[in-house]
């Protein structure tokens, strides 16, 4: 498995993992097996696009954008907790984000993790997947897919679903799995697919 990739999948039935770590996602299964395989590939993605790097290569930026590898990881590890505990769970932030002044600096995910080490964000953003994969494996028994969220939404005043949520993540996943590509290939040359 690539280095920092979080185990893969909510059950045990066995999936063919690709020559970068990824489970592949079923070509043939329920609802359940096939968003929960999307989401598990784009995890997988993102951790063999940040894995092997040293404090330096998670601060590059690229071209004018501060955005780094560091803060997406931070960032990335922050949407799992604010998702799947916060709104699905139903349970207060963890630390760190229990703590942030959010007001004061609503990119802290992002801005903090200058000062923390490789070993520290990888850790953080694999301890706040496992506690995801937990709260996805609740949902999952207490109602399926359809398992509305134990909190609202602030502006709709409606609680997404668990089916809402991990369609969310796959995107939200996808999105920083491009800007990390570019990044990565800035940095030492390797590239995606």
């Amino acid at each position: 498995m690539t280095q920092g990739a979080p185990e893969p999948q909510v059950d045990a039935r066995p999936v063919d993992v690709d020559e970068h770590g990824r489970p592949e996602p079923p070509m043939v299964g329920d609802e359940a097996d096939t968003l929960i395989g999307f989401l598990e590939y784009q995890r997988a993605t993102f951790a063999w696009r940040t894995g092997g790097l040293d404090a330096a290569g998670l601060s590059a930026t690229v071209a004018a954008s501060t955005m780094t590898l560091g803060g997406m990881i931070k960032h990335l590890a922050y949407v799992e907790d604010w998702w799947f505990g916060n709104f699905l769970a139903g349970v207060a932030p963890t630390p760190p984000w229990d703590t942030v002044d959010w007001d004061a600096d609503r990119d802290w995910d992002w801005h903090s993790a200058a000062s923390d080490s490789p070993e520290t964000l990888h850790a953080l953003w694999q301890e706040n997947v496992a506690r995801s994969r937990a709260a996805t494996a609740v949902a999952l028994a207490e109602g399926g897919m359809g398992q509305p969220a134990r909190r609202e939404h602030r502006r709709t005043g409606q609680a997404p679903t668990l089916r809402w949520i991990v369609a969310h993540m796959i995107e939200e996943y996808a999105r920083h799995n491009g800007h990390a590509d570019l990044i990565r290939e800035s940095i030492d040359g390797q590239v995606g697919e």
